[in-house]
C-alpha cells in the first residue's frame, strides 16, 4: 500500500474539490477514501487544516457540517502520526517544515505539496516530494502494476 502525507493546502483543496471530477486534489481525496493509498497526518496538520477552514474562501465553499465531517474523517480514517523528527529550513514556511517532519516521522515515501521550494528539491532524505498531479500519476501507475 502506498503511504503519503498530503500538505494542508492539498487537503483543503481536496475537500472542496471532492465533488468536482476535474479537481486533482479532489481526486486524491476520493482515492484516499477508496483506500487507494494510506494517508498520514499529524496533529499539526489537523490543527492547521482546522485553521485554514476558518478562512472565508473555505467557509463560502464548505458548510460547517462539511468541514466537521472532513476533519472527523481524517481523525477516523487517516493515520495520525506523532512527530518524532525535527525539520528546520527545508520548506518555504516554517509551518511546512512540520509537514515534512510528519512524513519523516511516519517513514512515508511521498509528500504531496504545492510548495515550489519543496517540489524543486524533488526529494528530501527518502521522501519523494510530488505535486498533486504527479502523485495521482504515481497512484495510477501503481494501480496498473497490481493488475
Amino acid at each position: 500500500m502506498i503511504v503519503a502525507v498530503l500538505d494542508t493546502n492539498v487537503l483543503a483543496s481536496g475537500f472542496i474539490g471532492e465533488d468536482k471530477p476535474d479537481s486533482t486534489p479532489g481526486e486524491l481525496v476520493r482515492r484516499w477514501r477508496a483506500k487507494s493509498f494510506t494517508l498520514v497526518v499529524s496533529e499539526h496538520i489537523l490543527a492547521e487544516l482546522n485553521d485554514t477552514f476558518t478562512d472565508p474562501y473555505f467557509t463560502r465553499r464548505l458548510s460547517a457540517a462539511e468541514i466537521a465531517a472532513a476533519l472527523d474523517s481524517l481523525r477516523i480514517d487517516a493515520v495520525i502520526q506523532p512527530i518524532t523528527v525535527d525539520v528546520v529550513g527545508i520548506a518555504s514556511h516554517t509551518e511546512d517544515d512540520v509537514v515534512v517532519a510528519t512524513a519523516l516521522s511516519a517513514g512515508a515515501p511521498y509528500l504531496v505539496t504545492g510548495d515550489r521550494r519543496l517540489l524543486e528539491r524533488g526529494t528530501h532524505r527518502d521522501i519523494h516530494l510530488l505535486s498533486p498531479r504527479a502523485f495521482l500519476a504515481r497512484l495510477a501507475q501503481a494501480g496498473e502494476h497490481r493488475r
